[in-house]
């Protein structure tokens, strides 16, 4: 008896860690989040109705969100996590248009590049902001801001920054966009060929996205970055604020500044299940007191 006890107690250890691993992570922020499956689904609002969010003549703002890569991008993908005025993209190490940038950081095999620009006002969409090379770590929950204000640029991942002496006035001319207008989270739904250039595309993102919020306003000393621990705070400055809390299965996404940008869930885009995230969080306590 003791020794079926023991096989018992032994295959329970064994499935644990990888039924906990195979479920959803906790929110840094607590609460559901946003799932993608980096097939095609994503989150949107619609150009013709929403236009653009950040408005003219805007040369401070910050974009932020948390963002859980799981499958890296095939080599030839750019996969989107967010895009309109501001476009915040991954790559995978081997993806060859971005081998040059391993001269001047230290991106490791697995690691992802994090890849933030801005269109600058007076190109129509073409013009972007120089991105300011960072890489990502996948299967962990990761701080990402992308800030401007005067003549400083930065873009945060965590507690690393990197600046660029030079600000950004935003564009809210789209009109020779060569990825879609809408203001999007993961991706467009297909994949996007960039102009000129042959077997090289624009995709979807895989992984979880929460608390994503836009504002008008610079938000994090680039000397002393604070990560931060809870939601998201709506203020006078804050454009837009998603905290992906809804139920389970809704397609819209609300938002929480007041100002209306409901995203809608495209292609099965969906929150976490909170169900999940309580078993996983009473898993792992059972396997830690099995360990002892």
């Amino acid at each position: 008896m003791a020794q079926k006890l023991y096989i018992i107690c032994a295959l329970v250890a064994l499935s644990i860690p990888m039924l906990a691993n195979a479920l959803p992570p906790p929110s840094p922020a607590g609460g559901n989040y946003l799932i993608l499956d980096g097939k095609d689904d994503y989150a949107e609002l619609n150009f013709n109705s929403f236009g653009i969010l950040l408005p003219k003549g805007t040369d401070e703002f910050t974009v932020e969100l948390w963002v859980y890569p799981t499958i890296p991008p095939d080599f030839n993908i750019t996969a989107s996590i967010l895009n309109q005025q501001v476009m915040i993209d991954v790559v995978s190490n081997d993806h060859p248009g971005y081998q040059f940038v391993k001269k001047s950081i230290t991106w490791k095999k697995g690691d992802l590049l994090l890849i933030a620009r801005a269109h600058v006002a007076g190109g129509g969409g073409n013009a972007r902001a120089p991105f300011l090379p960072i890489t990502l770590k996948p299967n962990q929950w990761n701080h990402i801001a992308y800030q401007t204000k005067w003549r400083q640029t930065a873009i945060i991942v965590n507690d690393a920054v990197k600046t660029f002496g030079q600000g950004v006035t935003i564009e809210t001319d789209l009109s020779k966009f060569w990825r879609p207008k809408d203001f999007t989270i993961g991706g467009f739904g297909k994949k996007i060929a960039p102009p000129n250039v042959g077997g090289f595309f624009s995709d979807s993102f895989a992984g979880y996205i929460d608390e994503v919020r836009i504002s008008t306003i610079d938000r994090y000393d680039t000397k002393k970055i604070t990560i931060p621990d809870r939601k998201f705070k709506k203020d006078r400055e804050t454009i837009a604020l998603w905290h992906f809390d809804e139920k389970h299965k809704t397609e819209i996404f609300s938002d929480s500044s007041g100002n209306s940008y409901h995203l809608t869930g495209k292609n099965g885009a969906r929150i976490t299940n909170p169900l999940d995230i309580e078993v996983q969080g009473k898993l792992t306590s059972t396997w830690g007191q099995l360990k002892r």
